[in-house]
């Protein structure tokens, strides 16, 4: 998603599907296989931290030797429990009450950052519509409170979250698919907005990808905006925090490589609701249909697989040496300031159309012209100054530089904390070499001055 501007959470055979708009046999196949077992792939991983401590090799073994069977897993699984559906239920309606009940005003007391009411981007219908920016405000509000609770109401234990982990994913599955049919039901029935709805001809495509472009309730919640932002975002640092309070109940103690995975994933967490406002302008809003592809994504796939770190460490605690540790911080540090570096030069470079200073020099760039469907032609710049200079994703580059911090924090005794880095790297790479492909049809000679100019993707000298 979810992950946001950074990360398209897409595969090879769904952006076919967009540029095709046609279903082929093989994509029809992939399209179902998601819906009916991507559940299942999540299982997988909390299942093997909590009947194999973390190894995902061993329940295959087992499987393939007749030690288990599959019915044997699920029997032995934690099932849903109305305990935690209560928890769950109080959770996403926190987080409605302070998205839509509480309007922001960290933006009147903190220089710099943009919130309160927000203007999107305009949609392909022509319309432009209003957000109230305020994730940050609640994310304030909401670990304000989890903290005053952990040290004095103590009206839960912070290890809540962790003691109720599996059949609260049962709950956060329910509302993803609930979400999802509403969101399909909504559209053929009583869209927000007609005009923006995207239908294929294929009722599954349609159900996973989304018809509506902005499905709302009254006029400010946004089903996009608060499932992409809310509850999934606000919920990772606080799931961080449990396993951290687990760790400590558990040993005695937080490790170093505990601290470092809730430090380096609450910056990145903390850096996207900063910038919530700029979000409004990237493609999960400016592109994206709501369906299941993002609903169920942000309510089950984002808070249990972005945070198998935290989860594995409640099993193997891992104590780095000072080195090691350092170590980790400093690549962290570096992909976070890389990553942000580079998106602020491009916003910056985009504002001020090249009238602007960039590693102290006037930045340069590859003047572009295409043509639009309606025979215009407009002109663009690639600039090639700076992180830009250096590779044509290098935002990419620093995203998974801190992918990767946030594994190596895990030391190397199991694949499971690794699993991160490697889908980060499959979505980041294919998603590389898909934009340029279209950039380089929508450019012709001048993409190919550009990528001249700056020859690499996104390691220099590599790719």
């Amino acid at each position: 998603v979810r992950r946001f501007e950074r990360v398209e959470r897409r595969e090879p055979f769904v952006e076919h599907l967009q540029v095709s708009g046609e279903v082929d046999w093989f994509s029809l196949i992939s399209v179902i296989s998601l819906l009916c077992f991507a559940p299942f792939i999540v299982f997988f991983f909390v299942m093997a931290c909590d009947q194999y401590q973390c190894s995902v090799t061993q329940p295959l073994f087992d499987l393939v030797q007749g030690k288990t069977t599959l019915l044997s897993i699920w029997a032995r699984a934690p099932s849903f429990t109305w305990s935690a559906a209560k928890i769950y239920a109080v959770w996403v309606t926190f987080q409605v009450f302070l998205y839509m009940c509480v309007p922001d005003v960290v933006h009147k007391v903190i220089p710099g950052y943009a919130g309160g009411v927000q203007d999107g981007a305009r949609t392909p219908a022509g319309l432009i519509n209003k957000y109230e920016i305020n994730g940050l405000q609640s994310w304030i509000i909401t670990h304000v409170l989890w903290a005053v609770n952990a040290h004095s109401l103590h009206w839960f234990p912070p290890t809540i979250i962790f003691d109720h982990w599996i059949p609260l994913m049962w709950c956060a599955n329910i509302l993803g698919y609930t979400v999802s049919t509403f969101a399909f039901i909504k559209a053929h029935h009583f869209p927000t907005n007609a005009e923006d709805c995207k239908f294929t001809g294929n009722i599954f495509y349609n159900f996973m990808m989304g018809i509506e472009f902005n499905p709302r309730i009254g006029k400010w919640f946004d089903f996009k905006l608060f499932f992409n932002g809310r509850p999934g975002i606000v919920a990772w640092t606080l799931i961080n925090l449990s396993y951290m309070a687990k760790q400590q109940e558990l040993y005695g103690q937080v490790s170093n490589s505990m601290i470092l995975v809730n430090v380096l994933q609450a910056l990145y967490v903390l850096d996207f609701f900063w910038n919530e406002a700029w979000y409004l302008k990237t493609i999960d809003i400016c592109h994206d249909h709501f369906g299941w592809y993002l609903g169920w994504g942000d309510c089950v796939w984002l808070p249990y697989l972005y945070t198998l770190q935290g989860l594995y460490l409640v099993y193997h605690p891992v104590q780095l040496t000072n080195i090691q540790a350092l170590a980790v911080l400093s690549l962290g540090l570096a992909g976070y300031y890389i990553f942000r570096s580079t998106n602020r030069q491009k916003d910056l470079f985009r504002r001020t159309e090249g009238a602007c200073s960039i590693w102290g020099r006037k930045p340069t760039y590859i003047e572009c012209s295409y043509r639009s469907s309606d025979g215009g032609v407009h002109r663009s710049k690639l600039m090639t100054s700076g992180f830009w200079g250096v590779a044509r994703h290098f935002n990419y580059t620093g995203d998974l530089m801190g992918s990767l911090a946030y594994c190596a924090a895990c030391g190397f005794g199991h694949v499971l904390p690794y699993f991160y880095i490697v889908y980060m790297t499959i979505l980041l790479v294919h998603r590389c070499v898909r934009d340029e492909h279209r950039c380089s049809s929508k450019y012709g000679k001048d993409w190919t001055r550009y990528t001249d100019a700056v020859p690499y993707r996104l390691i220099p000298g590599l790719f």
